[in-house]
Order: structure tokens, then C-alpha cells, then sequence
């Protein structure tokens, strides 16, 4: 799902990365809002060898969790590096992501390195602290409070990270439970939702500049 602004461009770009349920209606949206802030997005269907998303998130799920998971990420790999090279896109790539999505950003920016300029990983699972040395672009990672098992990697993570010199902010948003930003489930906090929000494309804007 690719969303151009308005204008001629080019633009810097977002990869946009959904959750553990394929390209649904909220991430087309977000891709959506993305784009309204000058940004050419792309928010690839992670469950297109399974025939795309196939209407519902219960029955997305069950089809993500029997992919080959490497070569899931091999195709949101390849998938920014589609969105970097746009004839649309200034180069400056940036990568946000939900749930599964947010680990996906982490592990975007050890795999692409210098080819990433920021990411704002929501709530995603932090990419093994050896491989964090290959990041260059600030991260913008956001948590919610009640999420012990994705919180849990973060102490590491974030030593990996000072310890690499890699400039990064980490935000816990007080009361929320995994998916806030998700506005289709009862889990979603609209105040922590849009605060978010607004940091990500501050930090998107102030980077891919």
C-alpha cells in the first residue's frame, strides 16, 4: 500500500510495518496519516505469499504465525530498500512500526545500518544487543507500561545502544497496555496514542529532512 502527498516530490520515505496480522485497515490508515505529513509511505502486506490479508485480524494472525519468518523479514527488508530508492523518495529512509512491527524496526536499523536514517519502533521487541552496533539512526521507541514481556528487553538493549553511541529516547506511556496506538481495539488510549503520534513525525521531520 503505497501513499503518495500531495506535490511533485520527491520526499523522504516511511516504511510503515504492521502488526502480527498483515496490512489491515489501521496500518493502511497510519501509511494514510504518514503521507499527510509530506512522507512517501509504504506499508508493505507481509501476507502476500499467503494470498494477502485476508479480511480479519484473527484469521490474519493464524496466517503470519505459519510463514517462513526469515523470509518475512527478507521481504520488510527488502521492502524499505524498495521505499528508499523510489523514484519518489529523496533517499531518507525512516521505519515505524506496531506490536510485531515495532521488533521489525529495531531489526531494520542493525540490517540496514547507514541505509536508515530514524525509526520509531512501537512497542517491538529489541533486536539482539550484538547486532546493535551496525545501527546509525536514532531510535524513537515507544512503550507501554503494562507489557512486561517486549519491556523486558529493553535493560540490554538500551546498554547495547549507550554502549554503541547509537542517539536514542525511550517513552513509557503511564497506564497502557501493548497496541495503545491501535485505535480498531478496545486497548487503544487515545491521549497516549496521539502524544506518541506527534513525537514520531517531529522525529521523522527532524531527521529525514
Amino acid at each position: 500500500y503505497l501513499v503518495q502527498p500531495a506535490g511533485q516530490g520527491p520526499f523522504p520515505a516511511v516504511l510503515v510495518v504492521h502488526e502480527n496480522r498483515g496490512l489491515n485497515p489501521y496500518i493502511e490508515d497510519v501509511a494514510r496519516r504518514v503521507a499527510t505529513e509530506g512522507f512517501l509511505a509504504l506499508a508493505p502486506d507481509g501476507l502476500y505469499p499467503a494470498g494477502g490479508y485476508p479480511g480479519n485480524d484473527d484469521d490474519g494472525r493464524a496466517l503470519q504465525a505459519g510463514l517462513d519468518q526469515a523470509k518475512l523479514r527478507t521481504d520488510l527488508l527488502n521492502s524499505a530498500r524498495f521505499i528508499k530508492t523510489h523514484k519518489l523518495s529523496t533517499g531518507k529512509l525512516g521505519v515505524t512500526g506496531f506490536c510485531y512491527g515495532g521488533g521489525v524496526v529495531n531489526y531494520l536499523a542493525a540490517a540496514l545500518g547507514e541505509e536508515m536514517h530514524a525509526g520509531a519502533p512501537y512497542y517491538g521487541v529489541a533486536t539482539a544487543a550484538e547486532s546493535v552496533a551496525s545501527i546509525k539512526a536514532p531510535l524513537l521507541c515507544h512503550l507501554a507500561e503494562h507489557d512486561e514481556r517486549v519491556n523486558s528487553t529493553y535493560p540490554a538493549f538500551e546498554a547495547a545502544l549507550k554502549a554503541a553511541g547509537v542517539p536514542y529516547e525511550v517513552f513509557v506511556y503511564p497506564g497502557t497496555q501493548h497496541g495503545f496506538h491501535n485505535d480498531s481495539t478496545p486497548r487503544y488510549d487515545e491521549a497516549a496514542a496521539k502524544l506518541s503520534w506527534t513525537r514520531t513525525i517531529a522525529h521523522f521531520k527532524r531527521h529525514l529532512a
